[in-house]
């Protein structure tokens, strides 16, 4: 393609993702990668664990200052896009710099969902989406504080279980009736909240906050049925929204998130948008959104073969995981399948010794797998959901069949 000026919005692993897949494919014009905040792109995985468990030894940088200087990108840090102005192709700073570009890529990700009962406390109530988030965390987990993590999804445990083994006293407050419910099918959630409570986190299923108050250096946590709760701090995590504020001002077509096709374009065909504000158009003709690692660099990497005229990858089955408890899980695929059926032992009481890898079936067709301890397993689950293999108990639960060989 002929030289032309890219501008990437979103200094994050979509936006990191893209830079490298266009100079890989031989992108030869200008790049200019514009981000809010102060940082280089950055991983966010290791936020809720690593950052705070081992602060001094994390590294989460993707691209260093010197990297992109090699492929030459022009970056813009801490001075957020205000405005898209798609019929001229431009977009407008918060300094009030204007920039042209030939194709736009939006990957501003999203912010975390807010509880405003809790924000108006003013202070001990955190919550994690970026790099401040969770070094502020690192002087408040500490042993002997009492934490309560409201929320039991996979940023909810994860942090749970990096408070637990600071030492922290740690309670778990979920409204739902069990904990991952969005991405984890019953059987695997059972054992997840067994793990927690077996390390002494106290887990509340069903239950609700009524108030929440300020008494002196503590939060006073009222449930609805009355029970009163005391924390140094109070830590939520309920989702995201997509940050889709510039699409939409650009009059691009949003729903919750910003509807991309297959090629992650938006409704106007030099905008772009991946990672957790895009939603896309699947082979089954619906729009999904996926906040994961690997989606980020998928549809990155989409965008950028598309821009490029190189054939790209069609989307693959969500894969995911989640460490918690020095419990390596592994998710791909519907998570919704109808049944599970697991290979070796599901053994509570092993803990971290545990390991083994569940079947997700519909109709005899394996469209989902999990793996526990056993990520050596998760290609040949993959590959499986992708070449639509049929379920065969007696080979696929048959532990001296090596999975490799079968997939």
């Amino acid at each position: 393609m002929s030289a032309q000026t890219i501008i990437i919005v979103g200094a994050g692993q979509a936006g990191a993702s893209a830079i490298l897949e266009l100079r890989a494919n031989k992108y030869e014009g200008k790049i200019i990668l514009v981000g809010d905040e102060a940082h280089l792109p950055y991983e966010r995985p290791p936020l809720s664990k690593d950052v705070i468990l081992k602060p001094e030894s994390t590294k989460v940088e993707i691209l260093s200052a010197e990297k992109l200087q090699q492929l030459n990108v022009d970056v813009i840090r801490g001075n957020a896009v205000q405005k898209i102005h798609a019929e001229d192709h431009s977009i407008v700073l918060a300094n009030g710099e204007r920039l042209s570009y030939d194709k736009l890529l939006l990957a501003t990700g999203g912010a975390a969902r807010r509880l405003p009962y809790l924000d108006a406390l003013g202070k001990h109530i955190y919550t994690l989406r970026n790099l401040e988030d969770s070094q502020a965390l690192v002087p408040v987990l500490q042993a002997g504080k009492r934490i309560i993590m409201i929320g039991g999804g996979v940023i909810g445990l994860e942090l749970a279980s990096s408070a637990r083994f600071k030492d922290c006293s740690v309670t778990v407050i979920e409204q739902g009736p069990m904990v991952m419910g969005r991405c984890s099918p019953t059987v695997l959630s059972e054992f997840l909240l067994e793990q927690h409570r077996a390390k002494g986190i106290d887990v509340r299923l069903s239950t609700k906050v009524a108030n929440a108050e300020l008494r002196g250096e503590e939060v006073l946590i009222t449930l609805e049925n009355g029970e009163q709760l005391f924390a140094d701090a109070v830590v939520y995590g309920i989702g995201i929204i997509p940050n889709a504020e510039l699409a939409i001002e650009a009059s691009l077509d949003v729903d919750f998130a910003v509807k991309v096709n297959e090629n992650c374009q938006t409704s106007n065909a030099d905008i772009y948008a991946a990672g957790d504000v895009a939603t896309q158009l699947r082979a089954d003709g619906v729009y999904r959104r996926v906040e994961t690692w690997e989606n980020a660099n998928l549809q990155a990497g989409i965008f950028a073969r598309h821009v490029m005229g190189v054939e790209h990858p069609k989307a693959n089955p969500a894969w995911f995981w989640t460490d918690q408890l020095n419990i390596n899980f592994q998710f791909v695929g519907d998570m919704a399948a109808q049944t599970w059926h697991i290979r070796g032992e599901m053994d509570v009481d092993q803990g971290a010794d545990s390991s083994f890898v569940m079947f997700g079936v519909n109709d005899d067709q394996i469209v989902a797998g999990i793996t526990v301890n056993a990520a050596k397993d998760m290609r040949h689950l993959k590959k499986m959901i992708s070449k639509n293999t049929a379920f065969e108990a007696e080979k696929h639960l048959d532990m001296t069949q090596d999975l490799r060989k079968i997939a």
